[in-house]
């Protein structure tokens, strides 16, 4: 499973997004135009120290995204195109997240926190979106929220294992310093 931020604007959510990341194991992409520099304090403060143990790529647009996933090193092994394999997360339309068929090697894809993923990926993929169900009146949650919880959800739905933690903590050696409560 693959984590994907398209045009993520604000440093915090793509922290947290990379933090979760780090926690789960999971490969994190995100694609350009950023709205932040990678080196921005709060990029840096959401993500903590985690930052060493993040599988990040980050993509000049999505052309370089698309060719990553159907001939480079994120191509499927069991031969699944990218469009099978995407699921575009959207505040508009689509299966509700715990009605979603989800594969371990799915591509689950977020939008800028502004204007969601673009209209031509929306329209391309229409049977791929997916949403988190929300009172009516509120027009969308918090990316790193929808992160959190899309990627949980859909890791448990496709039968991947989770984290084998009894809640200790024990620092990683390429990781957070022992000294950051969490």
């Amino acid at each position: 499973m693959d984590i994907v931020l398209v045009h993520p604007e604000i440093p915090h959510n793509s922290g947290c997004a990379a933090r979760l990341s780090a926690a789960l194991g999971v490969p994190l992409h995100l694609v350009e135009p950023l709205g932040f520099k990678l080196e921005d304090r709060y990029l840096k403060r959401a993500g903590l120290d985690y930052w060493p143990l993040v599988d990040l790529t980050v993509h000049r647009d999505m052309a370089q995204l698309r060719a990553h996933f159907t001939t480079g090193a994120g191509a499927s092994a069991i031969d699944r195109t990218l469009s099978e394999r995407v699921q575009l997360f959207s505040a508009r339309g689509g299966r509700s997240l715990f009605e979603a068929d989800f594969h371990a090697e799915d591509v689950l894809m977020f939008g800028a926190e502004s204007s969601g993923l673009p209209p031509e990926l929306l329209e391309e993929f229409a049977e791929r979106r997916v949403y988190l169900p929300i009172r009516t009146g509120i027009r969308s949650l918090n990316l790193a929220n929808t992160v959190a919880v899309g990627v949980y959800t859909a890791m448990n739905r496709a039968g991947q294992a989770l984290p084998d933690n009894d809640g200790s903590y024990v620092a990683h050696a390429h990781g957070c310093r022992g000294d950051i409560l969490l």
